[in-house]
């Protein structure tokens, strides 16, 4: 019986397209770092490295070790030195890349009811990106972090999507049984995998994910409007 749900948050609870997002945003980062002398390529290709580390990670370390050894690797020591700036760009510039998101009013509608009813609600976000950044997103959705009874970000967990043990230790911080749980995500690869732990899954189709062309028909699947109409079928709100 399903008892808790986990949302995906971009592409999900927050309308985007993620290519146009991580243009807009790598765009922000190379104006913030350009000028203090950071070539631009190897930036760019320094932090999708660290990113790869990330999803490499098995849970021995924080996602953020893992991120800042593989990219100062690249960059060298200048990065580390410079990290305080890096968290300065996502609390003072980042911000702009809100200007690459949807919204959709029946995100905090649903969260709302959801909490009403008692049902427990996790942020299974992807924790490729620091805290400060994390809670901007989860506020452009419309969303407080305290909606959650986790949220996961690059400081807290060591295991990233689409690895299916990122989704057990979620499971066993919530203290529920992956049986217990529904999966909500729009990535057909990062998000539906949970379902090889016994959770419940379904594909949000309004920003859908799916880079290998898998038939979706195979999961419940829909519009977030759709997604509403079957929570509240299910009893969860």
């Amino acid at each position: 019986m399903i008892n808790t749900v986990l949302f995906d948050l971009d592409g999900t609870l927050l309308p985007m397209d993620n290519d146009e997002f991580t243009k807009y945003y790598f765009k922000l980062l190379a104006g913030v770092l350009i000028p203090m002398g950071y070539d631009p390529q190897q930036l760019i290709d320094a932090v999708w490295a660290g990113t790869a580390a990330m999803v490499r990670n098995d849970g021995s370390r924080p996602n953020e070790e893992a991120f800042w050894e593989c990219f100062g690797g690249i960059i060298g020591e200048r990065a580390l030195n410079d990290k305080d700036k890096f968290i300065d760009f996502y609390r003072n510039q980042f911000g702009g890349a809100k200007a690459a998101c949807g919204y959709n009013a029946l995100v905090p509608e649903l969260i709302g009811r959801l909490k009403a009813k008692g049902t427990p609600i996790a942020l299974a976000t992807n924790p490729i990106f620091p805290e400060v950044a994390t809670l901007q997103r989860i506020s452009w959705a419309g969303l407080s972090p305290d909606d959650f009874r986790l949220y996961t970000v690059y400081e807290n967990i060591g295991y990233s999507k689409p690895n299916p043990e990122y989704y057990r230790e979620v499971c066993r911080r919530l203290g529920v049984r992956p049986e217990e749980c529904l999966m909500v995500g729009n990535d057909a690869d990062e998000d539906m995998i949970a379902e090889q732990l016994g959770m419940d899954v379904f594909l949000v189709t309004d920003n859908v994910i799916n880079k290998q062309g898998k038939d979706i028909s195979q999961w419940k699947n829909g519009s977030f409007a759709d997604l509403a109409e079957l929570l509240e079928s299910e009893g969860l709100i």
